[in-house]
C-alpha cells in the first residue's frame, strides 16, 4: 500500500514545538506586525529573514517537506509573475526584435522586470511568517485571543464618562476577522482534498484540472462557509434563548 506523505498548505501542526508554547495573542502581535516591516525591507534583509525563518521553522519540529509545501503558493505566484513579466518584455521589444537577434541580445527579453525577485522574496518571507503562526497555532486558539483582545479594549472604553454606557462589553467585530484567518487554512485544505481525489481518479495535470478546480473550489468553500455560519448561529441561539 502507497501512502500519500503530501500535506496542505498551513495544516496545523499537532507535533508540539518552541513557538507552541507561547500565547497565540503573543504570536499574532509579533507575527503580524513583522509582516508588515517585510514590505519595506530591500533585497538583502529579505534574504536574511527567509533563512531566520527556515532555522525556526527547523526548531519548531516542521520538516523540509512541510515548509516547501506551505511554499507551493509563492512558487505559483512567482511562475505567473515571471510569464507577465516575458510577456511584457515581448511587446516591449517587439518593433527592434530583429536588432535583438542580430546583435545577440534576445537573451535580455527573458530577464524579469525590475522589482521581480523583492516582490518574490516579499512574498516567500510573508508566507513564512503565515505558516509559523497558522502550524502552531489553532483555529480555536486564533479566536480566543482574538476576542479576549476585542473584550479587553471594550471594557477600557465602557469606563470612560460620556460614551461609556453605549459600548457594549460582547465582541463583534474582531470574530469577523478571526473567521477570516480562520478560513484561510480550511481553503488549502479543500484544495488539498480536492486534488487527492483528482490523482485518484486518474486525472492528469492541465486545463481540465484548473477548469474543474476552479468550480470545485468556490462551490465547496461557499458550503463550508454556510455551514460555519448555521453552526454559529445555532449556538448563539442556544446561548442567548
Amino acid at each position: 500500500m502507497v501512502i500519500n506523505r503530501e500535506q496542505a498548505v498551513f495544516r496545523y501542526k499537532t507535533i508540539k514545538g518552541p513557538l507552541h508554547k507561547l500565547p497565540a495573542i503573543l504570536k499574532l502581535f509579533l507575527l503580524l506586525p513583522a509582516a508588515l516591516i517585510c514590505m519595506s525591507l530591500p533585497s538583502i534583509w529579505l534574504g536574511a529573514g527567509i533563512a531566520v525563518i527556515i532555522f525556526i521553522a527547523f526548531m519548531c519540529n516542521f520538516t523540509l517537506r512541510e515548509q516547501l509545501t506551505d511554499l507551493k503558493p509563492v512558487f505559483y505566484y512567482a511562475a505567473l509573475m515571471y510569464a507577465l513579466s516575458l510577456i511584457a518584455n515581448i511587446f516591449d521589444n517587439w518593433k527592434n526584435l530583429s536588432s535583438l537577434i542580430e546583435y545577440n541580445s534576445l537573451p535580455t527579453v527573458f530577464l524579469p522586470r525590475p522589482g521581480f525577485l523583492r516582490i518574490a522574496l516579499r512574498l516567500m518571507l510573508i508566507v513564512q511568517l503565515s505558516a509559523l503562526l497558522f502550524r502552531t497555532t489553532s483555529s480555536m486558539e486564533i479566536r480566543d485571543s482574538l476576542n479576549m483582545t476585542e473584550r479587553f479594549i471594550r471594557l477600557g472604553f465602557t469606563r470612560l464618562p460620556f460614551a461609556g454606557k453605549r459600548i457594549s462589553k460582547q465582541s463583534g467585530f474582531v470574530e469577523n476577522i478571526s473567521l477570516f484567518l480562520c478560513f484561510i487554512p480550511e481553503i488549502f485544505s479543500i484544495w488539498f482534498s480536492f486534488n487527492l481525489s483528482w490523482k485518484a481518479r486518474g486525472g492528469k495535470q492541465g486545463l481540465d484540472k484548473i477548469k474543474m478546480s476552479v468550480f470545485v473550489l468556490i462551490s465547496l468553500s461557499f458550503e463550508k462557509a454556510a455551514l460555519k455560519a448555521k453552526a454559529m448561529e445555532a449556538r448563539r441561539y442556544y446561548e442567548y434563548r
